[in-house]
């Protein structure tokens, strides 16, 4: 299903509307495209991002339910799903730990995932398996710098920081 005007335009407006910062104007953008379009991949992550910005993690984890569904092979979508169930009312950080971890087989050059496992198990005080988790993600980057300041702006890895500053 091949997205063409006027949505490919409503699309493009919503993601100009998210980087000026409002997400409510690219969710009425998003509302204007047809409904036949709506679990369109490319829709469906500006769908994401529009709950993520509202903070409206029902609706994300829906949204990131129906991209894992329509498109399993994004890697965005197995991410965006754990993020958002670590913040709904009956998530958590276990729940989204296990919605997470079988994507790292299936995504093995992706730093984000062993990236946020290695959040979630910072947080649950696992300490040296989320340094592991870093570990993985440093290696999968293949830049231990760019990772170092991620996860030292990161207030999940504060349990980290110490290790980290010595990388």
């Amino acid at each position: 299903m091949q997205l063409e005007p006027p949505n490919t335009h409503h699309l493009r407006a919503a993601i100009g509307w998210l980087e000026l910062g409002s997400h409510v104007e690219a969710g009425e953008e998003i509302a204007r495209i047809a409904p036949e379009f709506l679990e369109h991949p490319d829709v469906l992550e500006v769908r994401w991002e529009i709950c993520a910005k509202g903070r409206s993690w029902e609706a994300a984890l829906k949204v990131a339910e129906t991209l894992v569904r329509v498109t399993p092979e994004r890697s965005s979508g197995w991410v965006h799903r754990a993020y958002a169930m670590r913040r709904v009312r009956h998530g958590g950080l276990q729940l989204a730990w296990s919605l997470l971890r079988p994507a790292v087989e299936m995504f093995p050059k992706e730093d984000v995932i062993p990236y946020n496992l290695a959040c979630y198990a910072a947080q649950e005080g696992r300490l040296d398996a989320a340094w592991d988790w870093l570990q993985k993600s440093i290696a999968v980057c293949g830049d231990a710098k760019r990772i170092k300041q991620r996860a030292l702006s990161d207030t999940d890895l504060q349990p980290l920081w110490e290790r980290v500053r010595k990388l």
